[in-house]
């Protein structure tokens, strides 16, 4: 994919998801669920931000399976396999970190967190090797399983600005779900994609890359993993808190139970 095509693809995905977010998700989540309503003007900011997310993971999480399955020549060659559709996924991913940086910084007072700009600029400045210089397609796409944890994370947020109780049966569930579904796509893959990448080292390809490129790749992946793991921790405490509260639910239930 020349230079100009990825690009093009890039503008076109930074324009569907402002187009999303400004006038589509608020008319399809009325339309879905009347308690959008209700929401507060920073809620719905919030809201239509992460049906814009969840949009965008799996449209990118389902082109990025398909790649790692059927995509031979990026498969045989990690590190320099013709990237023509894997820089269509990322070129689709980069159009929506740039107009969901854009949208952090616009509303801040509703959407900013520091942690993703930082995770937004790291992703970026990898998706610029892969765009521009055609390297890494096996990693980059790899990396773009993790986005299957993000409906489930987008989902919690839902429960909770819509008045759901911690302890109920869809919030429960959805813990569940998120706290497996991220450990499996984002904290498991770990070991097969380092494993992956140390056996790289030392070959003509890797050399190839040049150190730049080579010192961007590791520590690109290093900062996003951190984060990773980081929070993979706030979700298992989280998780933690929610079961004992039912515990405690249940106890009080049956306390009560007894002394009438």
């Amino acid at each position: 994919m020349a230079s100009l095509d990825w690009l093009i693809v890039a503008i076109a995905s930074f324009i569907v998801f402002q187009i999303m977010f400004q006038y589509l998700s608020a008319r399809i989540s009325v339309f879905f669920c009347k308690g959008y309503r209700t929401l507060t003007d920073i809620q719905k900011t919030e809201w239509n931000s992460r049906v814009v997310s969840t949009f965008h993971a799996l449209v990118v999480g389902l082109l990025c399976l398909y790649l790692l399955w059927f995509d031979d020549a990026v498969n045989a060659d990690p590190i320099w396999g013709e990237p023509t559709l894997v820089k269509l996924n990322v070129g689709l991913t980069a159009g929506y970190l740039i107009s969901d940086f854009l949208l952090i910084l616009w509303y801040w007072k509703a959407i900013g967190d520091i942690y993703f700009i930082i995770h937004h600029s790291t992703a970026l400045y990898a998706c610029y090797y892969v765009l521009g210089h055609g390297m890494l397609p096996y990693f980059a796409n790899f990396r773009l399983v993790a986005e299957f944890s993000t409906p489930f994370v987008n989902q919690r947020w839902f429960f909770e600005a819509l008045g759901y109780p911690k302890t109920s049966m869809p919030n429960i569930i959805n813990g569940f779900l998120m706290m497996m579904v991220f450990f499996l796509v984002r904290i498991a893959v770990m070991p097969p994609y380092y494993s992956k990448m140390i056996s790289t080292f030392g070959t003509e390809a890797f050399d190839k890359l040049g150190l730049r490129a080579q010192f961007a790749w590791i520590a690109a992946s290093i900062c996003l993993d951190v984060m990773n793991i980081m929070w993979m921790y706030k979700i298992g405490r989280g998780c933690y808190k929610v079961l004992t509260a039912c515990k405690k639910q249940r106890a009080d239930i049956r306390e009560n139970g007894k002394q009438r």
